[in-house]
């Protein structure tokens, strides 16, 4: 029986396998497990690891920092590459206000772990793991790690030490935290649920009307002329004539009075638009889709964008309307329906809203792909060739405070990504990957790394604990709760915050999917998420900065 113990305890290719498999399969079966309704999910991969390098479950330490460093690399990339779309869309509008009051949030979280620092005398690199376990955010754990082994050439094993300790009470805190403010600030559901049709109606990203012409100073003009005068964002998809014949509008069609339109436009601009052509009046798709005559019989269908050749075009270089006779009334980006417009750049995974003939929208589909299968294909040329420049990236040094400042292999692929999933179209680069490939690139990287990371760290944790380890837990639960609490209560009582956005808020900037559930089950609502989706890239980035410049400031 010699070579089954070698094979748990002792060394090799199998032995790391093995080791690996195990730490990340017994962390995700008790990630199943729910008390009060909270899990720590996949973080127990990291409490495992744990318990796994105290036992004696070592693996060698040139093998563990690969692993370690790969599935970071892994996680924080296809992070960046699924928010990269909409990260400098997040500053537009109310945008702006939700980011800054995160912003605000990290900063104090930083501040807070800096006061406590010189109070306590507790090492910085400790610290830094104690905030990042506090606020939930394993990038910072790994960002801070990687900082100090570039800086001093060794590894600080109390770095996760800190972080596992404070993990636990960090998820709760933030949940506490929710729970708090929605007390001191007396939230009364009906009233919040008011607020959010109003915001709901604001948010409509294109509102498709009816209306009937009857500006008479406009008739004889084309629509394209109109266009130009109104300059307004809108498409007119169809024209119903006086006899009631349907026809496909493009920009050469003439406007005549008591002609019907379909008009597609953005919610701020449907009042001017209405007001500018006529009146609005009210017609059912069943309405649309009926003529007279063959040409007239049209139908509407969302064609998927697959084709490679496509991504990075425009709409305009495709000559679609004028091949085909078909008009695209509007673009699904990301779940966002966009106005579509000539110049706009065209992606793989595109949703395009056709309006024309059956046989016309065949031939465009055909032009565009629409092919699922081509669509799940994963794109690996764009992944590694954005890791690679990530780590280029990440490896350029940036100051010097002693030790040179770099972004590492957490700050690099993260930023490579971002812009790979809002500029790689432009260069005819395919991002597009779907949904669950996306995710399990991750949940594959997190668990790597956690399982590194808790591995590394096992040998001395019960030690680190005993010799006053114990107090981490409490500094957690300060860096935790005061930079939520002061910034929760300013946006609720000063910028008169929605309690549902301020809960997605709360849990995007610490990175928290417990406290995003905790946040949807509340709320009943969509706006929770759609508020941490709005914070989460930004804080993402920030989190990453801010323990890499902690951990070298005082080196």
């Amino acid at each position: 029986m010699d070579w089954l113990y070698s094979l748990f305890m002792g060394e090799g290719i199998a032995h790391t396998v093995l080791v690996l498999s195990l730490v990340i399969t017994v962390g995700i079966m008790l990630g199943k497990i729910k008390i009060c309704g909270i899990s720590f999910g996949i973080t127990w991969i990291l409490f495992v690891g744990i318990a796994a390098g105290h036992f004696g479950m070592t693996v060698d330490h040139n093998t563990l920092h690969f692993i370690k460093e790969f599935g970071l690399i892994l996680f924080v990339f296809s992070i960046g590459l699924q928010v990269g779309p909409g990260f400098f869309s997040s500053f537009k509008e109310g945008g702006i206000k939700l980011v800054g009051c995160a912003a605000a949030i990290v900063a104090l979280g930083a501040l807070t772990t800096y006061v406590i620092h010189l109070v306590t005398g507790t090492p910085m690199p400790t610290m830094v793991g104690v905030m990042s376990g506090a606020v939930t955010n394993t990038p910072g754990l790994g960002a801070a790690q990687q900082a100090y082994a570039d800086a001093s050439g060794i590894n600080d094993p109390s770095i996760a030490l800190g972080y596992a300790v404070a993990y636990p009470l960090g998820v709760v805190g933030i949940i506490m935290t929710l729970i708090i403010i929605r007390f001191i600030t007396r939230v009364d559901f009906a009233e919040e649920n008011k607020a959010l049709e109003a915001i709901s109606s604001e948010r409509t990203n294109a509102d498709k009307l009816s209306v009937v012409f009857t500006n008479g100073a406009l008739e004889g003009q084309n629509i394209a002329h109109l266009r130009e005068l109104i300059n307004r964002s809108f498409v007119i998809s169809r024209i119903m004539h006086e006899d009631g014949t349907i026809v496909i509008a493009d920009g050469d069609s003439v406007l005549k009075i008591g002609d019907r339109l379909r008009v597609i436009c953005s919610a701020d601009d449907s009042e001017a638009v209405v007001a500018f052509f006529g009146q609005q009046i009210e017609m059912n798709m069943e309405d649309w889709g009926q003529g007279q005559t063959p040409q007239s019989q049209l139908v509407s269908r969302r064609i998927i964008i697959t084709k490679p050749s496509i991504n990075g075009k425009r709409l305009s270089d495709l000559h679609l309307r004028t091949k085909y006779g078909i008009n695209i009334t509007r673009i699904n980006r990301a779940g966002i329906d966009l106005i579509p417009y000539q110049g706009m750049e065209l992606q793989m995974g595109d949703r395009v809203m056709v309006v024309g003939n059956e046989h016309a929208i065949e031939q465009v589909a055909n032009v565009l792909g629409n092919s699922l299968k081509k669509l799940r294909q994963p794109q690996l040329l764009t992944i590694f060739f954005g890791i690679a420049l990530g780590v280029l990236l990440g490896s350029i040094p940036l100051m010097s405070i002693p030790q040179p400042v770099k972004l590492g292999l957490a700050g690099g692929p993260l930023i490579v990504a971002i812009l790979v999933g809002r500029f790689g179209p432009h260069f005819h680069l395919v991002t597009y990957t779907t949904m669950s490939a996306n995710l399990m690139l991750r949940e594959v990287g997190l668990a790597m790394f956690l399982a590194g990371v808790g591995i590394g760290a096992g040998d001395g944790f019960v030690d680190a604990i005993v010799n006053g380890g114990y107090r981490w837990v409490g500094y957690g639960v300060i860096i935790t709760m005061v930079p939520i609490l002061v910034v929760g209560l300013f946006a609720r009582l000063k910028l008169k915050m929605n309690y549902y956005t301020l809960m997605g808020l709360i849990a995007g900037s610490t990175t928290d999917p417990p406290a995003l559930g905790y946040a949807n089950a509340t709320a009943g609502n969509d706006m929770p998420a759609v508020g941490y989706a709005t914070v989460y890239p930004v804080v993402m980035f920030l989190r990453v900065l801010t323990a890499q410049l902690l951990i070298l400031m005082v080196l």
